[in-house]
């Protein structure tokens, strides 16, 4: 079935979305360097966009830089004057996101995080900074729980939020699992569900990505 699921998103890709100098230096540097390939495939990141555009959402917060691709998505998304956020542990991929981001042209819309991105998130809430309108999480999944907790004190009602790669090749309906990333993600799903602020769905997707899905919340109050 990958097979089948690469072809069709190839050719999503040639009809659907435009090239990007940009955007394939970007992956192209991280490949470079034998980063993990974790960042989202062409698809995903027109996802990305069209919803931050159709939500006019001008502050974004990115949990999980890697290489800046997903960066550059959403920063070429909001209009001028819009910022986006991410954070980024490993120093590293910081200062590739960094060259990448410059690269692009798109320093003025980001401002890079590097640290652990609860501590981060802390510093941004200690600061009262001003409330995020999308906000993307797709970093450490054992940690979901936790960034959803300290999110949703970043949020106003109307704020978008994007969990990436809650599916984990199927095994998160899986309760009897021992992977810390499934209980992460089962426990972040849990918690979207019980929460009276938020509205939520999730969604399972194939392609050249594999088999993996998100979720998609917006807070109510």
């Amino acid at each position: 079935m990958q097979e089948k699921w690469t072809e069709n998103d190839l050719f999503l890709f040639q009809h659907l979305i435009s090239d990007d100098n940009d955007l394939e230096y970007a992956v192209q540097q991280s490949h470079d360097r034998q980063f993990p390939e974790h960042e989202v495939s062409k698809t995903q990141g027109m996802l990305l966009s069209l919803l931050i555009r159709m939500s006019k959402s001008k502050r974004v917060l990115e949990l999980g830089t890697l290489a800046g691709y997903s960066t550059i998505w959403m920063a070429k998304a909001i209009p001028d004057g819009g910022q986006v956020v991410s954070l980024e542990y490993e120093q590293e991929r910081f200062e590739l996101a960094s060259q990448n981001i410059r690269h692009a042209g798109l320093q003025d819309k980001v401002q890079l995080l590097c640290g652990p991105a609860a501590q981060s998130l802390q510093t941004l809430i200690d600061a009262q900074t001003e409330p995020f309108d999308f906000i993307f999480i797709d970093a450490d999944k054992p940690n979901n729980p936790l960034y959803l907790k300290l999110c949703l004190q970043l949020s106003h009602p109307g704020t978008v939020i994007f969990g990436d790669n809650v599916i984990r090749d199927g095994e998160l309906c899986n309760a009897n699992s021992e992977d810390p990333k499934v209980k992460g993600v089962r426990q972040f799903v849990e918690d979207l569900g019980l929460s009276d602020r938020l509205d939520s769905t999730g969604l399972q997707t194939v392609g050249i990505k594999g088999y993996d899905g998100f979720t998609l919340t917006l807070v109510k109050a």
